[in-house]
């Protein structure tokens, strides 16, 4: 089975945007469903918090506390998708940022539930 990483927008988990945990994207990546490929489990989790300066950072502290290196990182659809914008960078910048440090792809979205 597939392991991954999902990160998430703490900004949009701590306002109460109807998905709380990101329960959906722990069902997607239970399913296979959305973005991901296959069934997945989901080795870590990681909340982006604003401004994002140490998500890349907290990412390789998930990693080395889980002793699990995915095999992708997985940017939430709330991330991926965020209206408005992040404020502080794109959901491509951040994905380029977090491979050029982990060597691991960064998918760009988790699922398309509503």
């Amino acid at each position: 089975m597939k392991k991954v990483m999902v990160v998430a927008c703490g900004s949009y988990m701590d306002s109460g945007y109807g998905c709380p945990g990101e329960w959906r994207c722990l069902k997607a990546a239970a399913l296979g469903d959305g973005k991901f490929e296959e069934e997945s489990q989901v080795v870590s989790m990681v909340k982006c918090q604003c401004p994002g300066r140490s998500t890349v950072a907290n990412i390789g502290m998930a990693i080395k506390l889980a002793e699990i290196k995915p095999d992708a990182i997985y940017l939430s659809s709330c991330m991926a998708n965020a209206k408005p914008d992040c404020p502080y960078s794109t959901a491509e910048e951040k994905a380029q940022m977090i491979e050029g440090k982990t060597g691991i792809k960064v998918v760009l979205g988790t699922h398309n539930y509503a």
